[in-house]
């Protein structure tokens, strides 16, 4: 995840979802208190479902608690959910440094997409993808997925699978040869299987020219705006999908932010923020919306509470929420299921950054430790992981990256930090002393990232 990207995201949105992201300028208290121990938890499906005849609405609102030294990235793909959908339902928590026991919104109930119950069908503002399998529909596969970034959009409309391929190579386009040129990275014509292909290990190609639908070296950016147009999955979801689909399953890719479902004789909202949209054209779009209401609430004779409309459409965090009027209080996250942990994607450091005889980098020197933590844990979350750690000296509060199994790989590392950080890490020698290599950078007034 590059941090550019976070800034376009952080500017592209309105101030309530802002928010989001002021966990990392402040030190990040949590607000949320933690899960009572009483509580019963219980398993909650994050991927199938099984859905009956006209069944649009899925899935369940559920709860789950921070372990220690976790990030919310990684609670979000345990979940199968993507990163705007768990920050966006959880928005008085640290992304990167969550307080632990607290407790965690898991946004896992969803309205299906308005299009055929066929194949594979991607709507573009969940950032989510439905997988129909077979002819008789019974059950519903879901995914979240990464998404083109601006100017790189990824298209709508119907196309197919038309071919498959297990560790596949990339042949990088032109366009993205000179993008990375331009900013000093000079990427091969063809790069081949491995964690430094972008593609992971398994890629479905669309009949949409040049587009796939592709695994990761990159998880923790699935769920967001981040791609060159083609659709990304965790890795071990897109192994999932790979193995059901077949050449030929129909593909519909549609744009969809404000869903509506009926749902036990209840009427639900589910409204995303509108993906790369101008403000005129999110105007049309709830517009239509609205008229879209009038209608329902016209012909079903029961009125909707239009002040709980108004504020999901001022979060627009992708939480369904009940919007008739003679429908008691939504209670929400309040009323959610405790969710049972049943695994864990580590992002930590695979060694100390102390071990003797290896290579390491200075990245950054902070006075709030906060901040060195935010900052190493955004480091570990990259793709491949760039392992940090933040250190207390009595120069402050480093962040330190490694170990590194040679100069070369230490300074490829540090190649990665100044094109995805904008920041200038400094080498480490093996035999260099620590605390002098501190407090020299504290004296040479090495830049400090205000995260």
């Amino acid at each position: 995840m590059r941090i550019n990207q976070f800034k376009n995201f952080i500017s592209a949105r309105p101030v309530p979802l802002f928010l989001i992201f002021c966990s990392i300028v402040l030190s990040g208290c949590q607000t949320i208190a933690p899960i009572p121990e009483e509580e019963e938890w219980q398993f909650i499906p994050r991927h199938e479902f099984t859905i009956a005849g006209e069944q649009t609405m899925i899935g369940q609102l559920a709860q789950s608690e921070v372990i220690a030294d976790e990030s919310l990235p990684v609670i979000a793909r345990e979940f199968g959910l993507g990163f705007d959908e768990i920050t966006r339902a959880n928005p008085d928590l640290d992304p990167w440094i969550p307080e632990p026991t607290a407790a965690v919104n898991l946004p896992l109930r969803f309205i299906l997409p308005d299009a055929p119950k066929q194949g594979i069908v991607l709507n573009i503002a969940a950032k989510r993808m439905f997988y129909f399998p077979g002819k008789t529909v019974t059950k519903v596969l879901t995914y979240p997925v990464g998404i083109g970034r601006e100017g790189w959009e990824t298209p709508t409309g119907k196309t197919k699978i038309v071919s498959k391929k297990a560790r596949p190579s990339w042949t990088v386009p032109e366009s993205v040869l000179k993008e990375h040129a331009k900013k000093g990275d000079k990427l091969p014509k063809v790069v081949p299987a491995g964690e430094n292909n972008p593609l992971g290990l398994y890629a479905l190609r669309l009949g949409f020219q040049s587009y796939l639908i592709h695994g990761t070296n990159k998880p923790y950016g699935v769920g967001m705006e981040v791609s060159h147009g083609c659709i990304r999955l965790y890795p071990e979801d897109v192994e999932q999908l790979f193995n059901q689909t077949s050449v030929g399953t129909p593909v519909r890719v549609v744009d969809q932010p404000f869903l509506t479902a009926w749902d036990s004789n209840e009427l639900f909202l589910q409204a995303y923020q509108p993906v790369h949209k101008s403000d005129s054209a999110t105007r049309k779009l709830i517009k239509a919306l609205m008229t879209r209401l009038q209608k329902i609430e016209s012909q079903s004779g029961r009125a909707i509470n239009w002040d709980v409309v108004d504020k999901a459409l001022q979060r627009l965090d992708g939480v369904p929420v009940a919007i008739l009027a003679d429908t008691l209080a939504d209670k929400g996250f309040s009323a959610a299921i405790k969710a049972k942990r049943i695994s864990a994607f580590s992002v930590k450091p695979v060694q100390e950054p102390s071990s003797p005889g290896t290579w390491r980098l200075l990245v950054a020197t902070f006075n709030d430790p906060q901040q060195a933590r935010r900052l190493a844990s955004m480091l570990n979350h990259q793709g491949p992981p760039i392992p940090s750690s933040a250190v207390y000296s009595e120069q402050g509060y480093p962040v330190v990256a490694g170990p590194f199994k040679s100069k070369a790989e230490a300074r490829q590392a540090a190649k990665r930090i100044a094109m995805d950080f904008e920041l200038a890490a400094e080498l480490i020698k093996p035999d260099d002393d620590l605390n002098a290599t501190y407090k020299q950078a504290k004296m040479s007034g090495i830049r400090k990232w205000d995260i």
